[in-house]
């Protein structure tokens, strides 16, 4: 059965940083996509960040500058480098695996920025 666990969430002021982590077991890794979406209370689930198999990354405007999207193939991880945070960033935060019509999801992990 396909995994993905993250790990990283917590509470965390204005302006501070988190790193967030997925790892990922029991299928092929390294040939999926991987994402990191995240869903507020009262909002639709939304892209974050993404990364190809190749390590092209694309970024929610909200996020660009302030988050870096990596993977590490050889751990089967897939990282979330959050910085500069806002209380809008608030939200459960999930990894997804996607290659062709195929998807999987983790659990989720909540981040709440808040003072």
């Amino acid at each position: 059965q396909v995994q993905l666990v993250e790990s990283g969430g917590g509470l965390v002021q204005p302006g501070g940083s988190l790193r967030l982590s997925c790892a990922a077991s029991r299928f092929t890794f390294s040939i999926y996509t991987m994402n990191w979406y995240r869903q507020a209370p009262g909002k639709q689930r939304e892209l974050v960040a993404a990364i190809s198999t190749g390590g092209s990354t694309n970024y929610a405007d909200s996020v660009k500058g302030r988050f870096t999207i990596s993977r590490d193939n050889a751990k089967n991880t897939v990282y979330l480098q959050m910085s500069s945070l806002k209380p809008e960033d608030t939200a459960v935060y999930y990894c997804n695996a996607h290659l062709n019509t195929l998807y999987y999801w983790g659990q989720g992990t909540q981040v709440t920025v808040s003072s």
